[in-house]
């Protein structure tokens, strides 16, 4: 298959991950990227934040005219994240690449994992969270731990976005979660734009760095793009624990294939 359409093929899978799990893109590009298209993470990185950044963009858009995007929070992860990018950023370019294959492998684990959990977590009684919601004025009553607790989710989501080019969804989402009690379509709403303005400051290191290829971000972009608008429509349709528990799964395996590769195992 021609290379560029190999791209958007593949970007398609990832938009689709995130219009049906809120997360995940940034999780599923790099590997797609790398056996896919036989791209160091060096290269990965940034392609994915591209394509990841574009789409997410885009959901929060959608967030924003439907008022569930909580803009105060999404500023504050988002700025405290794009100060930590590029350093992310910057430890990529001069570390070598086994060592962050297996790095995210790592994540890919952890990411599975939470995800596992979650049903679980959903059952137990609902701890109490330092940012609360104010129904009235429908925005979140700010406190110290509150703030706290927002500008460390950015500062590793951040790092993370510019170390290995996930999105940060994987981290966002159960932070607020965790740390909110806001309902699931503004958690996801509030995370796409916090992934948006991460990515911004990812791509933008990067590119100084000569680190985007844009042959390949550009195409990859249109496709994760597109299939976010056709996966909106799929979404109501399908039980979102159903997808959690698969995507989960999917990752896990995912990340055996990175672990090996990482080993130095051919795959082919």
């Amino acid at each position: 298959m021609d290379a560029t359409l190999l791209a958007v093929a593949l970007g398609t899978i990832v938009g689709l991950v995130m219009a049906l799990t809120g997360a995940g893109g940034g999780v599923l590009a790099i590997p797609l990227l790398v056996f896919g298209l036989q791209l160091p993470v060096q290269h990965a990185a940034p392609v994915g934040l591209v394509a990841v950044g574009l789409a997410a963009a885009l959901g929060a858009v959608f967030g924003l005219r439907q008022r569930v995007v909580r803009y105060r929070a999404a500023a504050l992860i988002g700025g405290t994240g794009m100060m930590m990018a590029p350093l992310g950023v910057f430890l990529a370019q001069r570390l070598p690449n086994r060592p962050l294959l297996a790095a995210f492998a790592v994540v890919l684990v952890y990411s599975a994992w939470r995800m596992l959990r979650r049903p679980a977590l959903a059952e137990q009684h609902p701890p109490e969270v330092p940012c609360h919601l104010d129904n009235a004025a429908q925005r979140l009553t700010w406190t110290r731990p509150c703030a706290r607790a927002l500008a460390g989710t950015g500062l590793i989501s951040g790092l993370l976005s510019g170390l290995l080019g996930v999105g940060g969804g994987f981290v966002i989402i159960p932070a607020l979660t965790r740390y909110t009690d806001l309902d699931i379509r503004s958690v996801q709403a509030t995370s796409l734009a916090v992934i948006a303005l991460v990515s911004v400051s990812g791509v933008s290191a990067a590119a100084l760095n000569g680190a985007v290829p844009w042959g390949v971000a550009l195409p990859f972009a249109a496709g994760a793009m597109l299939a976010l608008l056709m996966g909106r429509l799929l979404a109501g349709k399908l039980h979102p624990a159903h997808l959690q528990q698969a995507f989960a799964w999917f990752t896990l395996a995912i990340a055996v294939l990175m672990l090996a590769r990482a080993s130095g195992v051919a795959l082919t």
